[in-house]
């Protein structure tokens, strides 16, 4: 996995919003605005927020179903899970 840091920019860049727009449609990262050299906000298209949403999301589900087999839950192959839901959704 490609961990790509984030644009750092001050917040008096924020003036120029077409500059600003252009930015956050083209990166593929965050952009953290900072003040006084600290972090103060992240803009980011929302491409970039749908997808890093998803992939929390995506995280979230993989977490709680290790939690879940930890806890004694019983692991099935994908062959049975895919079987199983098949013939729950097809009849």
């Amino acid at each position: 996995m490609k961990h790509t840091l984030p644009k750092i920019i001050p917040i008096n860049e924020l003036k120029n919003t077409a500059k600003i727009t252009q930015t956050c449609k083209e990166s593929d990262v965050p952009i953290v605005v900072t003040k006084n050299g600290y972090g103060e906000m992240v803009l980011m298209s929302i491409e970039l927020y749908e997808k890093t949403l998803s992939e929390m999301q995506t995280a979230a589900l993989v977490n709680e179903a290790i939690d879940e087999i930890d806890e004694g839950a019983e692991a099935v192959s994908s062959d049975e899970f895919f079987t199983s839901l098949k013939e729950k959704h097809n009849g």
